[in-house]
């Protein structure tokens, strides 16, 4: 792993060995979101059985025939639920689409919940009967862990421990796993993943099963690879926090990139978890963000449904 975009251990905010030590977790981590808007979180207790038997379920749903999945994809549903096929996602600004196809599990809430008009059901697929257990397991413990880190970022810039708590409980956030296919063709002009950053809070990459992600330095605009040991998860800045921040925290730019000789001949696999706040949270800059060398940068607050909405149409997901 480069040594450059730090990884941290968890345990040192969660399980503390003394108020000391957690105050040097929150320093260090919201130095590393401030220079990289990236960082490796270790210790995080995500058993490795669920997140391998995750993966297991998802390749299993991945391997059906073209027909079972498209049976699964939500004409003008934006993607926000079941499964995408391959190159429909298109990265903000890209002339070509990704090479992935994608399913998307929300959060399980209820027909009276105030937020099921912006919020749709969850499909399943019935041919992989382990698919809803796992999944959603793996979900609930990836929300968890991203409590925890956005609890550490806002005692980072003043905020009370649990600001987010309330805001975060309902949130429209998404696991997607993801199956990048075999690259069978040279020279072809798309890629994995292009350049692109991330719409919600923060990001949750556990478990990619091989290199290609890279991360566009802030300072040199160089791409470094993060391809992260087995027990670290990739936790990144999204633009709505960066918003939220007045880009205190950045978010950064990031691809998949193709991978060289025989190894473009090899699936790829990964399952982010994109941490979304409620989708009636009022999106405004924070006040302790804004300084004299920082003035707010959007002085029109938006909900975070209608930023998404705003997003989902560029990336041609609507």
């Amino acid at each position: 792993m480069t040594s450059r975009i730090p990884t941290l251990d968890i345990r040192r905010f969660t399980h503390p060995t003394s108020p000391q030590a957690r105050q040097a977790f929150v320093d260090e981590l919201g130095a590393a979101y401030r220079e990289w808007g990236f960082a490796g979180i270790r210790g995080h207790g995500i058993p490795q059985s669920l997140i391998d038997e995750s993966y297991a379920v998802f390749k299993a749903f991945f391997a059906l025939p073209e027909q079972a999945k498209q049976a699964y994809h939500v004409p003008g549903g934006g993607g926000a639920r079941g499964y995408t096929p391959f190159g429909v996602e298109t990265a903000k600004g890209a002339k070509h689409s990704d090479l992935k196809e994608f399913w998307h599990i929300g959060r399980e809430i209820g027909d009276d919940s105030r937020h099921r008009d912006v919020m749709a059901p969850n499909l399943w697929p019935a041919e992989v009967p382990a698919f809803r257990e796992t999944g959603y397991a793996l979900y609930q413990a990836l929300d968890a862990l991203g409590s925890h880190v956005l609890a550490a970022l806002a005692l980072h810039i003043g905020l009370p421990e649990d600001y987010f708590t309330d805001k975060t409980d309902e949130g429209n956030s998404i696991l997607r796993p993801i199956h990048y296919p075999p690259i069978t063709a040279d020279d072809i002009p798309n890629v994995r993943a292009g350049a692109h950053e991330d719409i919600n809070l923060i990001t949750l990459l556990v478990g990619a099963s091989a290199e290609g992600l890279e991360v566009k330095s802030r300072k040199d605009g160089s791409w470094v690879p993060f391809t992260a040991d087995a027990d670290t998860i990739v936790v990144n800045i999204g633009d709505m926090l960066q918003r939220l921040t007045n880009h205190v925290y950045p978010s950064t730019t990031h691809r998949v990139v193709n991978p060289p000789g025989g190894k473009a001949r090899q699936p790829r696999y990964s399952t982010p978890f994109f941490l979304h706040p409620n989708p009636d949270f009022v999106i405004d800059v924070l006040p302790s963000t804004i300084t004299p060398d920082n003035p707010s940068r959007y002085p029109e607050p938006i909900t975070a449904q209608g930023y998404l909405e705003e997003r989902l149409r560029e990336i041609k997901l609507k």
